[in-house]
This record gives structure tokens, sequence and C-alpha cells, in this order.
């Protein structure tokens, strides 16, 4: 019996109940049963959940199939026989995006231990930041003797186990910066909880009117809000980047003695023979053992037109199967695919990129040891003017805390969380905490071609030049095959296809058939006898005429127009460099209105272009998809890939590119500039308040109260601010 589950009623249908629903999935998963996750990168309202649900619901064999909207997949229970490609064009049919998953990769990123722990700490900072407040309130109102003593120790309990536990990360980040001789920003907020923490404990033996525990409490919990603002975007952007790697499901069909097995790819070894099936991606390294194919290299070479494969020619890891079964003896496996080959071209390409320096680093190189000398001349300039060793350390201690850098501290993650929201409603992820800064500096922008500004999906360009019989006979032809070209004259072409008889694929050459007792051909130019042409062809042949040619041009992808149209209004260099022949480079570029264009460039070719580009003062945006774009993602100042591209190009790229449109690529030029704006006005409201607040402080007229109240209004004047990024 199918059936559905559906979420119940809540204050958020769709938000709060579909986790649950696929929790109760996973629990009534039968082991014989098939557990199927489908990425649904395209839904965003409760509709779209019912929609796919009932979809998926229809396909026979499926048991039941949850939504979850949060996370954008589906759970689907089906029967043992049930797999990806069964359900897919089911809910590509009812208008949605829908990708495998590998339920094993998912299950390895599901828990964030980082994570539940900045929360707990966050929250028992929170619950003792109340509380403390609730007693200092009393204390501020005129509380004393007995009872203002009674008060600040009731503080010291609640206040120092808090501060030992929740204030573990920046104690653990301090004593490893001081280690090893440097500073960083944790070490000046280290030092503002213990001095505020022991400062207040003296004060209160010693029967003092002011302590502050509560300052150091609050500082606490602010900044632990900004560690976990900048954890939780940058948690997202792995969760959601594993999620895209678990798109492609590393498996194959092994041939062995007792037949085909569907194997793990890390199971293969030297010497398999294994199955490729038409529109199967090459598993491995090796050479053809048997059978006769077209392989479509696009990803890896940039090359638009497939070749022919047969017995003996040499494959690669990554070259997709088109029109026959072929039969594969691995020569590589694993790591010593030609899909790692430019690890080491890729890593040194890194080791530039780490080089940047961040604004938060930059700004804490001068504020850690700017607020440590100030605090420490205060402490001297008092501790000389009194002579009162007590109050010079409360001065100094005062200085600590009013300069606190909870304001820096946040900074910047309030404002990358804002911004990384932003971009992701515009279907844009960002997966390196300095990509957005980085991507504000971008003067120039480099585009592959085939895969990133192209869909890879070819359109014919010439059919009005053919003969209504000339384009019938090639439709029927066409109609027999699932080569790309056919696929894209099939759906093309508005006329009734001719009736051929006999038809039949011949893999690796093309389409055969008899109309009207002749012999007709759709296929490659020397098996039907035509002169090629430059351009991407099929060629069809009719018996005892002159052979002609289909042309092909490869399909723009959605909003590539807008993209560089945007990208030249904004002021910047728009470059396109393929691994393409140099027509059809040419021709897209003619389009596009590129004028500076390279083509046939080979991996490290890319690379050493943009790395010439940043040596010549230019900061380059690299759009790419292929592994041959790889080195040159790491080697740019930034660089971004869409969701279909190579694990390895997403994996190199700083930003993926969720959907299928390039759109919104301006969009994320401008909001990593709003978003670097918001950053320098954070840092200047921080300065500003220093400036104002350091001289009451050192001046001996902040109390606790004060310094309280300014750090509280100082953090959150910078969240506020960071929202307008939104």
């Amino acid at each position: 019996m199918t059936a559905i589950m559906r979420p119940q009623a809540s204050a958020c249908p769709a938000c709060v109940a579909a986790p649950a629903a696929e929790a109760l999935a996973g629990s009534a998963l039968h082991e014989e049963d098939a557990h199927v996750v489908l990425s649904l990168p395209t839904i965003h309202c409760a509709a779209c959940m019912s929609t796919v649900e009932r979809a998926l619901a229809d396909v026979p064999g499926v048991h039941s199939a949850r939504v979850n909207l949060t996370r954008k997949r589906v759970a689907v229970e089906a029967d043992p026989g049930i797999r990806a490609e069964d359900l897919i064009p089911a809910v590509e049919a009812a208008g949605y995006e829908a990708h495998e998953l590998d339920t094993a990769t998912l299950r390895a990123t599901e828990t964030d231990r980082a994570g539940r722990d900045l929360l707990m700490r966050l929250a028992v900072a929170g619950f003792a930041a109340m509380n403390v407040m609730l007693l200092s309130i009393a204390v501020w109102s005129g509380a004393e003797g007995p009872t203002r003593d009674m008060f600040h120790w009731i503080s010291a309990a609640i206040v120092l186990p808090a501060v030992g536990f929740c204030a573990q990360p920046f104690f653990r980040n301090a004593w490893t910066a001081l280690r090893v001789g440097r500073l960083n920003m944790d070490v000046p907020i280290s030092l503002a909880i213990l001095l505020a923490v022991a400062t207040s404990l003296w004060e209160t033996a010693l029967s003092g009117e002011h302590a502050y525990f509560d300052a150091a409490i609050a500082l606490t919990f602010f900044l632990l809000t900004g560690r976990y603002l900048d954890h939780r975007t940058r948690s997202a952007a792995r969760s959601a980047a594993e999620e895209l790697a678990a798109l492609e499901v590393p498996r194959a069909w092994r041939i062995g003695a007792a037949g085909e097995e569907q194997v793990s790819v890390t199971d293969l070894a030297v010497g398999d023979l294994i199955r490729v099936r038409p529109g199967g991606r090459m598993p491995v390294d090796g050479v053809i053992a048997e059978g006769t194919s077209e392989l479509d290299r696009a990803l890896l070479t940039g090359e638009t037109l497939p070749v022919l494969a047969e017995p003996g020619r040499a494959v690669s890891a990554g070259e997709v199967n088109l029109t026959g079964p072929l039969t594969v003896r691995a020569t590589a496996v694993g790591r010593d695919t030609s899909l790692h080959r430019m690890a080491d071209l890729v890593a040194v390409a890194e080791s530039g990129r780490s080089r940047y320096t961040s604004l938060a680093d930059r700004a804490a190189k001068l504020y850690a040891p700017g607020v440590h000398i100030l605090s420490a001349l205060a402490f001297l300039g008092w501790l000389i003017y009194s002579g009162d060793l007590r109050v010079a350390l409360n001065v100094a201690a005062a200085v600590l805390i009013i300069t606190c850098p909870c304001a820096l501290g946040l900074a910047v993650p309030a404002v990358t969380t804002a911004a990384s929201g932003r971009l992701f409603r515009h279907g844009l992820l960002i997966k390196d905490a300095t990509a957005l800064e980085r991507l504000a500096e971008i003067d120039t922008v480099v585009f592959d071609k085939t895969g990133t500004l192209t869909a890879g999906t070819p359109e014919p360009t010439n059919l009005h030049d053919l003969s209504e019989r000339d384009l019938r006979v090639a439709l029927a032809l066409a109609q027999g095959s699932s080569h790309p070209l056919s696929v894209a004259l099939t759906q093309a072409a508005s006329l009734a296809p001719a009736h051929v008889t006999d038809l039949s694929e011949v893999p690796g050459y093309g389409t055969e058939g008899t109309w009207q007792g002749r012999r007709v051909r759709l296929g490659r130019a020397a098996w039907v006898g035509a002169e090629p042409v430059e351009e991407t062809a099929a060629y069809l042949s009719i018996e005892g005429g002159t052979p002609c040619a289909v042309t092909f041009t490869d399909r723009l992808r959605d909003g590539a127009e807008e993209a560089v149209r945007g990208l030249r209004e904004a002021g910047l260099k728009v470059v396109l460099i393929s691994g393409d022949a140099p027509a059809p480079v040419a021709a897209l570029a003619r389009r596009l209105d590129i004028d500076d264009w390279q083509a046939e460039a080979l991996p490290q070719d890319k690379a050493a272009r943009i790395t010439q580009m940043g040596e010549n003062g230019a900061r380059v945006l690299m759009v790419g998809d292929g592994l041959n774009d790889t080195a040159a993602l790491a080697a740019a100042h930034a660089s971004i890939s869409p969701a279909s591209a190579l694990d390895a190009a997403r994996v190199a790229s700083d930003i993926v590119l969720l959907g299928r449109s390039l759109a919104p690529i301006p969009e994320a030029l401008r909001t990593a500039r709003k978003a670097r704006r918001r950053i320098r006005e954070n840092f200047s409201i921080a300065s500003w308040y220093n400036v104002i607040a350091v001289p009451l402080a050192i001046a001996g007229l902040c109390s606790p109260l004060i310094a309280a109240l300014a750090m509280s209004a100082s953090s959150v004047t910078v969240s506020l601010n960071a929202l307008r990024v939104r």
C-alpha cells in the first residue's frame, strides 16, 4: 500500500514538522527496503513538499516519501529494487530539479559537535548573565553593607563556574597563540575576563563597593554569540557543500566470475573489468576492452564535440559514455586516476590564497597590543598617582572591560551571517570564511565555457537551411538515438518525422534505417561519407544524394547574458578562457560581447594566466566547473562553481552556485561590497566607542554599571548595523 505521511500542523508546518517526519521515515525503515535520499534544490514552500510527495507516491514500489523543506531533500522508502534513477524522472516531471545523495556521506556529516558545544556554552552564559544582572540591579539600586556583599558573593558563586566553563574556547585559543609568541583577538578577551573576575573577587573579599561579575559574564555571553554566529555560517556552508559532494554517488558495475555486480569505486582494483552503460561516467582510468561508443569529455577538457570510443582507446575517469555499452579494463583507480593528477598544482595554487589576511585578523594585530599597552599604562599611572594597588588594578580592569572586543568580535560574523543568508536566498552558498571579503575586491572575472557559460547542451543552428524532406528524415533517425545531438534535434524540430523502417543505432557512429527503399544515415562525417565542417555537426546521408550537415552550438546557460552584462556594467573586466576549439569559443565570445578570450587552454595554462593577472595587480574571480578548471579556481583571488560541477571543482571554489542560472553572480559582488562596507562601519563604531569610553575608564569614572551598559550598547549597535546587509 502506498502511503504518504503529512507533517502535522504547527506554528510553521513546513519548517518544524518536516524534520520530525523525516526522522519517522528513518525509524520506520525496514532492513529489506530501499532508502533513497534525493536533493531538491528548487523547492521553497509547503506546496512544493506536497507536490513532490504526491509525485513520488505514484511511482510503483514507493512506500512513503517525506520531504524536509529545511534541508531541501526527500527521504523515500521503497521496494529493494527501486533506485534513484527510477524516482528522479517523476520529480522532474512534477517540475522540480532532483539529484541523488549518498546517504553514507550524509550520515557521516550529521553530527555537529562543535556547534552543539558552542550553543551549550552560550546558553549557560546567557542564563548566568540574566541571574547576575538581577543581583547587580539590587546593588546599583543602593544595596549597602552586608546585603551588597551577599549579592556579590552570590554573583561570584554563579559567575566563577559559568566563566570557567563558558569561556574555555577563548582561553584555549589565547593559550595556543601565546605559546608560539603571538597575539590574537582571544588574548585581550581572556585577559579582560580573568582580570574582571579576579578584581571582583578581591573587591568582594574586601567588602568593596563595585564588582565586575556582571560585566565578565556579559562579555563572555556577547563574545560567544559572535563565535556561534561565525560557526553557524561556516558549518551551514560545510554541510551544504558536503551535501553537494554527495551528489556524485561513487558506484560502478564490476564484471566478475559470477557476472556483473555493483560495488563501491573504492573496492575497484587495477585490472578489473568494468561495465560502463550509456550515460554513465567513467569511474577509473583504463583501456576499452570491448564495445564502441562516443565519449563526452567536456568536464575534463572543455571539448564540446564527442569523441569516438573503440577497443584499445584509453579513457579517463570522469568522461561520460554516450551511446553504447563499454567494457573497460582499469589501469588506475582511486587517487591514481586523472581526477587527482592535478592535486599538486591545486595545492600550490591554494597556498597563495591561504596567505590572505582577513579584516578581522588585521584589526586583531593592531587591537590586541594596543589594548594591553593602554591598560598597562593606566595601571602604572594610577599606581604612581594614588599609590594604591587596589585602585590601580580596578582602573586597569575597567580599561580592559570598557575596551572589550565585543563589538570587534561581532563585527565580522554578524555581517557574514547576514550576507550569507542574503546570498543563499539568491542561490549562492558561501563556503569560505574570507570569501566575501575577497569577492568585494574583484576587478576581473574569468569564465570557463563548456558547462559554465554554456549548459553543455547542444542546439541546432541551421534547421532553416535544410529541406523539409531532409529535416523529416533526420528527425526520424534522431528519435532512434540517445546521442546528445540527436536528442537536441528531436527537441528542436517541429515537423512530423518521416516513416523510416529498420531503424538501428550503431554505437559510436550514428543511426541508420530505410526510407522509401533507400538507406539513410545520421551520424559521423566519415561514416556517412560527408566532408566535415568546423562546427559541431551531425551528418545526414540519403542513398543516392549528397550528404548534408546539421550544425549545432552549445546552448547558453540560463542567466549567462545577464551575468556578463551586469558584470560589465559594474565596471569589471570579463575574460573567457576555454579548453575548447577556437571556432566555438570565438562564436560564444562574439555572442556575449567578450573581447578577451583564449581557446585550447590546458589546465596549467588557465592557472598560469590567472596567476599572471594576479601578479599584474588584478583581483580575479574565476567561474568554472570542470576538472580542467580546478587549478584555476584555486589560483584565483575568489572563485565560483555551479552545483553541477565536478566535486574537485566545488571543493576548490569559495562559492557554490546552487541553481542553474548565472544571473546571481553580479548580485554576489554587490552583496560582498556592501558587506565589506558594513564590516568597516562596524570597526568604525567599535573604534569611536573606544575613543569615547576609554578616557572615562582611564579617568577612573567607569563603574561596573557603565562598563556593562557601554559594552552591551556597542554590541547591539554592531549587530543592528550588520542586519542592514539583508
